[in-house]
């Protein structure tokens, strides 16, 4: 009998693997046979071999994002492939380069040092042990305490990625959920408030969200320089302003019957008093590090130093110590980065072809009101960023952006191109719409209609708080 199930669950593993690869293959074949079909009634017949190369390639990066044939980063990485390639194989005098050194563009050092330190935070428990500084501060109201760690990961998400800020946050609450149960309002408050302040709040730096990075890479492109703490000034207000409105719908919607809860015994496990070798040193360097890089980050306007230039003292320092080793390096989100080099790239070749301008001049821009397009671009990024990467959204969405506000109004360049990649943060509408959502999902304490009203309500706010807090510091500032 034993043999028996033995045999029957290697088959219907076999059978899983067969259909789950046949399904993607016909999903590839499915995303190139669209790309053609675009190609198809799009293309214009003055365009040359280049132009047609960057449209097809457009259109294919679109199915597979949305589809999902490929991984997204596997994607970048065609991408990448496709444009030195294709261009580099015409007789046109284009510098194919330029789409490899996407990688080390400028963003690419950035989110790579943002990553050292994540990882250095995470390996030496000094995420932990801001939780533990912090979670007794929101004391004993059940309310008080959502918001206070809603809070604490929106902060946590600016420095590390929101998926594993979400992670460790879920792992620490575990307690609370098993003590409460999945029908306590408390509960589901909490697997719905904290991914959503997870994504919301990656809004509040540079290497908070790729989607941030792809719009200072593209602004860049056009002479346009944002430092860190300028996209701060932009970011974090809109992302408190919308956790904190969230927080107060997700009460109304589910009131908390449980008004007191206590917290002392979240952190009094074996493992997290167990003695480590060189963890309080190492653990003193890493906020060293943390501290010196975020300072001349934020600085880099008044010290001269570029941001990428800083972002080599937590690669370096960490290593030198040992805190980030060879293993760690390999573990690092690399994924990520190829995601965003291969949306740099496409970015940059459908801004040189004039592919950008072209789909501009087919929108009566003369006719169009800003703040209607305003809207428009926002909400649109949101509904995209729903059913495919908020990355790839952004990489769309951007360089047609700024050409078509070049168009209309070139003094005011910066707006638009902010819109799109703050609004990208606020699709929370599925269980796949973002990592964080995903593993709340994943505790099986949820369902996918949860999701549902936050989805729409941060959807639909985030864009409009996300366009007038643009609009008045860039009137007041710029």
């Amino acid at each position: 009998m034993a043999d028996s199930r033995t045999y029957a669950g290697k088959f219907l593993r076999k059978i899983n693997e067969r259909v789950n690869w046949h399904s993607h293959f016909t999903l590839f074949i499915l995303s190139v046979l669209v790309a053609f079909g675009l190609f198809y009634f799009v293309s214009d017949p003055e365009f040359n071999n280049s132009q047609n190369y960057v449209l097809f390639i457009l259109f294919l990066s679109i199915a597979l994002w949305v589809t999902e044939a490929i991984p997204p980063f596997a994607v970048g990485i065609l991408i990448i492939g496709y444009l030195v390639f294709s261009i580099g194989s015409t007789d046109e005098p284009y510098n194919v380069k330029q789409y490899v050194q996407t990688w080390s563009d400028s963003v690419i050092w950035l989110f790579l040092g943002g990553f050292f330190l994540a990882e250095a935070m995470k390996k030496t428990g000094l995420d932990k042990d801001l939780l533990k500084l912090t979670v007794p501060k929101f004391g004993n109201k059940a309310s008080v305490i959502l918001l206070g760690l809603m809070m604490l990961t929106a902060v946590l998400s600016m420095l590390m990625s929101n998926t594993a800020t979400t992670a460790m946050m879920i792992a620490t609450i575990t307690p609370i959920l098993k003590t409460l149960g999945s029908k306590a309002a408390l509960s589901k408050n909490l697997l719905i408030g904290i991914p959503a302040a997870a994504s919301v709040g990656g809004m509040g730096t540079i290497i908070g969200s790729a989607p941030n990075a792809i719009v200072v890479g593209a602004l860049e492109g056009v002479g346009i320089q944002i430092s860190f703490l300028e996209w701060m000034m932009f970011g974090i207000p809109i992302a408190l302003t919308l956790i904190m409105i969230f927080w107060y719908v997700l009460l109304k919607k589910h009131p908390i019957k449980t008004k007191t809860l206590q917290l002392d015994h979240l952190f009094n496990t074996a493992e997290e008093r167990r003695p480590h070798k060189h963890a309080k040193l190492h653990k003193r360097i890493t906020l060293i590090i943390l501290s010196i890089t975020l300072f001349l980050w934020l600085t880099s306007g008044i010290t001269g130093i570029p941001v990428a230039a800083v972002s080599g003292i937590p690669i370096i320092a960490l290593t030198m110590f040992s805190i980030i080793e060879s293993d760690d390096v390999r573990a690092l989100s690399w994924d990520t980065l190829m995601l965003v080099a291969g949306g740099l790239a496409l970015g940059l070749a459908v801004q040189e072809q004039g592919l950008a301008q072209y789909f501009v001049s087919l929108i009566p821009a003369s006719n169009i009101n800003i703040y209607v397009l305003y809207i428009a671009f926002g909400l649109f990024t949101v509904v995209f960023s729903n059913i495919m990467s908020n990355t790839a959204t952004a990489t769309i969405f951007i360089p047609i952006a700024i050409s078509l506000i070049m168009s209309i109004d070139v003094s005011n360049t910066i707006t638009l191109p902010l819109i799109i990649g703050l609004s990208a943060s606020c699709a929370l509408l599925l269980p796949v719409s973002t990592p964080p959502n995903a593993i709340a999902f994943s505790t099986g304490m949820l369902k996918q209609s949860d999701f549902r009203f936050g989805g729409i309500f941060v959807g639909l706010l985030g864009p409009f708080v996300v366009m007038l807090w643009c609009m008045l510091i860039i009137s007041i500032f710029y």
